[in-house]
């Protein structure tokens, strides 16, 4: 039992510090396409300069790179082989998202009774998790660090089955343009396709972490959305997006979901891989 114990504490603590580190430090391809990327017009290199700035200072003095830290949207890949405790993975996550919180200077950003008195938690938890079953024997939990000026933007639209690749990208771009500066670009979009409306919206948030984007149509949003010009901090010229990433399922034949999930520049996102014995 107390080996058990160990175990769990043990896990939880590499989600902690897989949190907190996220907070602060971008992964290597969205740091990449920020440090790469060649503004064009209106304020655009002044505001990308902040933004590199920012990411600076946020390394050098160990602390957050925005004051919204935003929620923990948390993604749950369970191996079809592995011999693990739902019960144990929730509790770990729900620890692992706490210790994150109370050490690593989150803001506290969650309300109870969402439409009546919308009380702080407190805590920045509970987190927000969603489970799949995947090939394999391992557990693989991934995490957004989801801030909601972004998240505000985001949205589903319910398109006509014939509505063929054209009307996803003009769906997309259409989100973005109401959407304006709102969103803190340049943005990374994520974009769900197919199933039905919940799971649209769920494959736009997994898509940031797949590996297997439509391309073809991934290049056409980027290039429509960065042609609306709202630019690095809403103040016009290029790059209003840095990326995008589609998952498409398949859905009915009277429907055709797209659901659009918006990340500002600041794409807080980590994968922990857990193998057997370590969970």
């Amino acid at each position: 039992m107390e080996q058990d114990k160990a175990i769990l504490s043990k896990a939880a603590d590499r989600i902690k510090r897989c949190l907190i580190a996220a907070s602060r430090t971008l992964p290597g391809d969205v740091m990449a396409l920020i440090e790469n990327a060649e503004p064009l017009g209106g304020k655009a290199e002044s505001v990308m300069n902040a933004i590199r700035k920012n990411l600076q200072e946020a390394v050098k003095n160990n602390l957050p790179m925005c004051q919204d830290t935003g929620v923990f949207w948390c993604l749950v890949s369970i191996g079809r082989s592995a011999s693990v405790s739902l019960t144990d993975i929730e509790s770990v996550v729900v620890e692992g998202c706490n210790l994150a919180a109370t050490e690593g200077f989150f803001r506290r950003s969650i309300v109870t009774e969402p439409y009546t008195e919308r009380r702080n938690t407190g805590t920045n938890l509970p987190p927000f998790i969603y489970y799949e079953i995947v090939d394999g024997s391992d557990v693989e939990i991934s995490f957004l660090m989801k801030g909601f000026g972004s998240e505000n933007c985001s949205g589903v639209r319910m398109l006509n089955p014939t509505a063929g690749p054209e009307g996803v990208v003009d769906a997309v771009v259409d989100m973005m343009r109401k959407a304006g500066g709102k969103p803190c670009p340049p943005v990374f979009l994520g974009v769900g396709v197919g199933g039905t409306m919940d799971r649209a919206a769920f494959l736009s948030k997994k898509a940031f972490f797949s590996e297997t984007s439509d391309g073809a149509l991934s290049e056409m949003i980027l290039r429509k959305v960065n042609e609306l010009r709202i630019g690095p901090g809403g103040l016009g010229g290029y790059p209003t997006a840095l990326s995008v990433s589609v998952l498409s399922e398949p859905t009915h034949i009277a429907g055709l979901p797209v659901a659009l999930t918006v990340n500002c520049w600041a794409e807080r996102r980590c994968t922990i891989r857990f193998g057997k014995g370590e969970l």
